[in-house]
């Protein structure tokens, strides 16, 4: 005899229903609109399918397209339809997965060449026609030797299938004549699937190895309403405009040089001096809040990696060890970097400290080495050779909050007020693998939430997402268009402190452990100029923009008067360029509007023998303010000085 259930519903009302009691049936007693609006359910935070049986008692939702947790569902059951539309147009096609991804999914596929635009029209139609039969998502569980049956000409999915541990559930998919191993959930019919479109195809290794074969990937988006999709369709036209790549290309800020390797960056005369301006600035507001500056070798021997734990944790993403260096043991290897704290605890350690002592703050803008897959490498914001803006910090346990409370200050400083970017804080607690035992990790994620709590912040949880020795604060935001980013991060770490045997001297003269915190406010600078490139669209503040001004005379007759006004501007501080091209005033305008040039200053003849100056600023159109050299000057120092954000 079955037993019943009880659910616990949205406002805290119980229903109790015998056992297998469906999702739909339970949506359809609470009323009939609600059960014609569900797309999917939640029983304990798990989404389930409306036709698949409930299994325990629990929190119970119903999920409709207005909730955020509904369009997974949706992306992955759009998967399953690009997957049935390419096997009706390339029988052949081996199937590889198809989850559903932030803004849309993807599906994997092995055929004998890539996909060009021509097939993804055709894909697409056919799309439309799978959701057309409105065929109903059939879920069922198979044993082992039923699913390697049906799945007989599908390697890719052969593969997947013996990953799946003894015991576990084998669920296959049905939606018309294409059947999948899947796990779920799906929306009920691919009838629901109604604003859909593929966005481009690419290729993929099979499960991310680069010794595995190539596949060929699709990307797609679905949303619930056209409303929806055409607004995401705008963001990404947007974001096109936006490429960091494309920018930098034309305000000839950054390259990628073949002859030295992808994800190196080469910075050329205008990025560099982007860099510039960021360093000093981080800079600036570091040594105000009492840090001290340390410069680290870029290259160590790799038992300090070793000791430290991120060979254990972190070996794939390190470059190849070196042959030992002349006059070192053989056994001896050296590697390159990929990060500071080790290098950083060393400087500590090198001398006796006492509890007057700290909190000792170190910081270095280094660069580091990490050995990321090409597949991943992206422009600026995925790189191999990276410049982190990085701190370590030295502390009592009682000088936590404080520590924490001067780093989110520090993030406050250089995001709202700085850049006026809106940001939201994630704590990221202990991953699977991670050195400690747990009882320090107890002690670690509970002095960082209690510090924010304390500042009352508010925060979201990311379980699971903190670094193998400590939690940490995350700090993210939104660009002009929307889209989230990853910025600085704080992290608490008992354990390397531990591992080191780091020791300072007590007020009861007896030896005590430190804590530490690893920070990074801009996190690197590649990924942050990219971020910069892409937020301003290359129009930069007039206290960062490479070039800040433009001289333009009218004619030769002014070539003089402009190179004066070009030695005042540079005399103030202010970059100046003196535009002498043999181009008309027109062209010459139109350039300097192209590469984003806070101020053009115009000389003609009436401004040169006044001590004028006619100018135009970025953005306003084909308006002229006419002003005394002097005053010009002065007003762009202070917007300097100041970092207005806007001219």
């Amino acid at each position: 005899m079955a037993a019943d259930i009880r659910l616990t519903l949205p406002d805290g009302s119980e229903r109790t229903v015998p056992e297998r009691t469906t999702a739909r049936a339970v949506a359809e007693s609470i009323g009939p609109r609600l059960a014609q609006a569900a797309v999917a359910a939640k029983l304990d935070g798990d989404v389930v399918e409306l036709d698949r049986p409930l299994a325990r008692s629990g929190r119970f939702e119903v999920l409709t397209e207005k909730n955020p947790d509904a369009l997974p569902v949706l992306r992955h059951s759009s998967a399953h339809v690009l997957a049935t539309a390419v096997r009706r147009l390339f029988p052949e096609a081996g199937i590889g997965f198809g989850p559903s991804i932030d803004d849309g999914f993807y599906y994997d596929f092995q055929v004998p060449r890539p996909f060009t635009p021509e097939d993804l029209e055709r894909i697409e139609a056919e799309m439309q026609r799978v959701v057309a039969g409105d065929d109903p998502f059939v879920r069922e569980e198979v044993s082992r030797e039923e699913a390697r049956r049906r799945f007989a000409g599908d390697p890719l999915k052969l593969e997947r299938l013996e990953e799946i541990p003894e015991g576990d559930v084998i669920s296959v998919y049905r939606s018309g004549a294409f059947e999948d191993l899947c796990r779920g959930p799906h929306v009920p019919a691919t009838g629901r699937i109604k604003h859909v479109k593929l966005l481009h195809a690419a290729g993929a290794y099979w499960r991310g190895d680069e010794r595995r074969q190539m596949l060929q990937r699709i990307y797609g988006t679905a949303w619930f309403s056209k409303q929806d999709l055409d607004a995401y369709l705008l963001r990404l036209e947007e974001a096109r405009k936006r490429d960091h790549r494309v920018i930098g290309k034309a305000l000839d800020l950054f390259s990628i040089q073949e002859d030295v390797g992808p994800g190196l960056i080469f910075w050329h005369p205008k990025g560099a001096m982007l860099q510039h301006q960021l360093r000093r600035f981080v800079e600036d507001a570091i040594l105000a809040r009492g840090y001290e500056l340390v410069f680290t070798p870029h290259i160590t021997r790799e038992q300090l990696f070793i000791k430290s734990g991120h060979l254990p944790y972190y070996e794939e993403n390190q470059f190849p060890a070196m042959a030992a260096a002349a006059g070192d043991a053989e056994d001896v290897r050296y590697r390159v970097k990929p990060m500071n704290c080790p290098l950083h605890i060393l400087i500590y350690k090198s001398q006796q400290r006492s509890y007057r002592d700290l909190p000792v703050r170190l910081a270095e803008i280094a660069n580091v080495y990490r050995n990321e897959r090409s597949g991943t490498l992206h422009g600026m914001l995925r790189v191999r050779g990276l410049t982190m803006d990085d701190g370590h910090l030295f502390l009592r346990p009682d000088q936590i909050q404080d520590e924490i409370a001067l780093a989110l200050e520090l993030v406050d400083f250089v995001l709202a007020q700085t850049f006026g970017i809106t940001y939201r804080l994630d704590l990221a607690t202990r991953p699977a693998e991670k050195l400690g035992d747990d009882a320090v990790w107890d002690q670690a994620e509970a002095a960082l939430k209690g510090a924010l709590e304390h500042l009352g912040l508010t925060y979201r949880l990311d379980e699971g997402g903190g670094a193998f020795y400590g939690p940490k604060i995350d700090v993210k935001f939104d660009d002009a268009i929307g889209r989230e980013w990853q910025g600085a991060t704080i992290q608490l770490d008992f354990n390397l402190p531990e591992r080191f045997e780091l020791e300072y001297t007590g007020a009861d003269n007896k030896p005590h452990r430190p804590v530490m915190i690893h920070r990074a406010i801009f996190g690197t600078l590649e990924r942050f100029v990219g971020f910069l490139i892409e937020h301003f669209a290359g129009a930069f503040p007039l206290w960062l923009a490479p070039e800040q001004v433009r001289v333009l005379p009218i004619t030769d007759a002014q070539l003089e008067a402009a190179r004066a006004l070009h030695a005042k501007l540079r005399a103030a501080g202010i970059r100046s360029h003196v535009d002498e091209r043999n181009e008309t005033l027109n062209y010459r305008i139109r350039d300097g509007e192209m590469m984003k040039v806070p101020y053009l200053a115009v000389m003609g003849g009436r401004e040169a023998e006044a001590g004028a100056v006619a100018v135009r600023a970025r953005g306003a159109g084909n308006k002229q303010d006419v002003m005394p050299q002097d005053a010009f000057v002065a007003t762009l120092a202070e917007h300097i000085r100041s970092r207005a954000r806007v001219p």
